[in-house]
C-alpha cells in the first residue's frame, strides 16, 4: 500500500469512497501510539474501507509561552509510520486550508467541563481543540474517528461535541500504549533528557500505585463477602492484608482508607517522593474524576472513573490517566 500526501480537501472529496471512511487526528510527530490508533482505523475500515490521518500543529491549541514554534514538525517520518501501519491518505492541510479567513471568529466552546484540569491550567486549550477538531470532521467528512485514551479529558469533550451538536459521526477511543518503563508515548518524551525522564516515570508508576491499591481494596471486599463473620473471618482479611502490603508496600501501606480515598493516597506517596528527586516533579493536579463531567468524584462513588495526574519535569509537561471501576459495597 502506498499512501498518498494530500493537502487540500477538494482533493481529498475528490477521492472515489467505497467503504467506511475512518480518520486518525494528529499534531504530527507520530509514534507508536498513534500507530496503534491508525492500525485500530485499518481494522474498523476494512479492506474496502478508508483511513486517513490527519497531520496539522493547530495554533488555536497553544496558549501564551506554551510550546506552538517548538512543536516538532516531522512530515516525512510521519508519512513513514502512516504507511506501515496501514493509512491510505495523509492529510496535511496547512494553516490557510483550516483557517482560510485567518482565526475564526465563531468557535465551539468546551462550556464547563473544558475548564477543568486541562482547562484550568492551559485556558482556551479546549476552546481551540473542539473548533479544530470540528473543522477537522467537516473537511474529512469520516464515517468514524479515532481519539487516544492517554488524552482523557479531550476524549470527553469531542464525544460531548458530537453528541450535544449532532454530528453524524462515530467515536472510538484507543487504549493508551505505553514504552517498556511504563511511561505513555507523547511527542514531548523527546525532550526529556536521561535525568528528567527518571522522574518522570513517576506519572505511570503513581496511576499503577493507585491501581494495585484498588485492586486490593476489591480483593479483600470479595474475600470479606465469602468469609463468614467471625474470629476466622477477621484472621482472614488480616492475612490478605499483609500478603498484599508486602508485594506492593505502596499499593496497599499501611492499611490506609479504601475506596477512592485509598486510590489517591496511594498515587500521592509516589508523586511526593518524585517532588524530591533531581529534577524535581512538580504536580499540577491529581485527581479521580467521573469520565462524563471530570468533576472529582465522592469517596462513596460507584462506577466508572479515571485516575488522572499531570506534571511537569524541567521544562516539559506530561499527563497520564488510567480507568478504574468501583462497584456497589456489599
Amino acid at each position: 500500500m502506498t499512501t498518498v500526501l494530500l493537502r487540500t480537501a477538494d482533493d481529498l472529496h475528490a477521492r472515489t469512497r467505497a467503504g467506511r471512511r475512518a480518520v486518525v487526528m494528529t499534531m504530527g510527530a507520530l509514534h507508536e501510539g498513534h500507530a496503534a490508533l491508525i492500525r485500530t482505523a485499518r481494522e474498523i475500515a476494512g479492506d474496502q474501507g478508508e483511513v486517513v490521518v490527519t497531520v496539522f500543529v493547530n495554533p488555536l491549541q497553544f496558549g501564551k509561552g506554551e510550546d506552538l514554534d517548538r512543536y516538532p514538525r516531522t512530515l516525512d517520518a510521519d508519512l513513514k509510520i502512516a504507511e506501515q501501519a496501514g493509512a491510505d491518505v495523509v492529510f496535511a492541510p496547512s494553516v490557510d486550508e483550516v483557517y482560510p479567513g485567518g482565526e475564526p471568529q465563531v468557535r465551539i466552546s468546551a462550556g464547563p467541563m473544558g475548564e477543568r484540569l486541562e482547562g484550568a491550567v492551559r485556558p482556551g486549550h479546549f476552546d481551540g481543540m473542539l473548533t479544530v477538531v470540528a473543522k477537522l470532521l467537516h473537511l474529512t467528512r469520516p464515517d468514524v474517528a479515532l481519539y487516544g485514551q492517554k488524552d482523557a479529558q479531550q476524549l470527553a469533550l469531542i464525544r460531548r461535541m458530537v453528541r450535544d451538536l449532532n454530528f453524524g459521526v462515530e467515536i472510538v477511543g484507543v487504549p493508551t500504549v505505553r514504552e517498556e518503563d511504563g511511561l505513555a508515548l507523547s511527542s514531548r518524551n523527546r525532550y526529556l533528557s536521561t535525568e528528567d525522564r527518571r522522574t518522570a516515570l513517576a506519572l505511570s508508576q503513581a496511576l499503577f500505585a493507585g491501581r494495585d491499591r484498588h485492586a486490593a481494596q476489591e480483593a479483600l471486599r470479595a474475600r470479606a463477602r465469602e468469609v463468614p463473620a467471625t474470629r476466622a473471618r477477621a484472621e482472614a482479611l488480616s492475612a490478605i492484608g499483609e500478603s498484599r502490603a508486602a508485594a506492593d508496600a505502596h499499593a496497599v501501606a499501611k492499611a490506609a482508607p479504601g475506596g477512592p480515598m485509598g486510590v489517591r493516597a496511594a498515587a500521592r506517596l509516589i508523586l511526593d517522593e518524585a517532588a524530591r528527586m533531581q529534577p524535581p516533579l512538580v504536580l499540577d493536579y491529581l485527581t479521580l474524576v467521573d469520565p462524563s463531567d471530570f468533576t472529582e468524584v465522592e469517596d462513596d462513588f460507584t462506577g466508572e472513573a479515571v485516575l488522572a495526574v499531570a506534571a511537569r519535569v524541567g521544562t516539559t509537561r506530561l499527563i497520564d490517566n488510567i480507568p478504574l471501576t468501583f462497584g456497589a459495597a456489599s
